[in-house]
């Protein structure tokens, strides 16, 4: 999902999983396991390292080669993004159970979500915009464009 894209960031910048760590905050034994995809990085987390390394959430992905977008915000919108995935689900004609359904998730954080009481799950945002073909910068309201990836 991320992790040879997170690793070559860090070795282009000349930088140990230790300084790593300490540049989002974490343990160095904690980034590894996000670099290795052993445990999910959260969006926090993620977010911090785009913003260290002025790359987009996309480019991370590898939905995208290209870096980094000019319009691109430093934090991500939970209102907008709860808005932009709700209107993500009923241009699909999905309500809240059909998605919730789709991401092995429940009912309950779908609408989490959307009220933008909390922050979409990194692989609930990956499995969205993957299918959907959607910029995950657009859905956490960092960026109005691009909406959909080539």
């Amino acid at each position: 999902m991320y992790k040879n894209n997170l690793k070559i960031i860090r070795n282009n910048a000349e930088l140990t999983q230790e300084e790593m760590g300490k540049i989002i905050q974490i343990s160095k034994s904690q980034y590894n396991n996000y670099e290795t995809e052993y445990s999910i990085i959260p969006i926090k987390h993620l977010n911090r390292i785009c913003n260290y390394f002025n790359v987009s959430l996309d480019y991370i992905f590898n939905f995208t080669k290209e870096k980094n977008y000019n319009n691109s915000l430093k934090e991500i919108n939970k209102n907008k993004s709860g808005q932009r995935l709700k209107e993500l689900r009923k241009n699909h004609n999905l309500n809240q159970t059909q998605l919730a359904k789709f991401l092995n998730t429940s009912f309950t954080n779908i609408s989490a979500y959307e009220r933008g009481i909390n922050i979409i799950n990194t692989n609930y945002l990956y499995t969205i915009c993957k299918k959907y073909n959607i910029s995950a910068d657009y859905l956490l309201g960092k960026t109005n464009y691009p909406k959909y990836l080539n």
